[in-house]
């Protein structure tokens, strides 16, 4: 897997930042690991072997627009 690096909003490098993994499109994102159960609650079948990998289309068609 490659990653390109989009972009960040830190200033120190760490995180949040958005990384396209370019063989498929996919977007990677490096952030806090979500471990406060109320956050996690709504989360739709998450196995534990999973983390969060967010494909373009989802993000490009359902995410805000500012």
């Amino acid at each position: 897997m490659t990653l390109r690096f989009i972009g960040t909003t830190s200033e120190y490098g760490n995180c949040p930042t958005l990384y396209e993994v370019v063989e498929t499109g996919d977007i990677a994102v490096q952030g806090d690991v979500l471990t406060d159960p109320g956050h996690l609650a709504p989360l739709r079948g998450v196995g534990e072997h999973e983390a969060f990998v967010f494909p373009r289309d989802p993000l490009t068609r359902f995410a805000p627009k500012e």
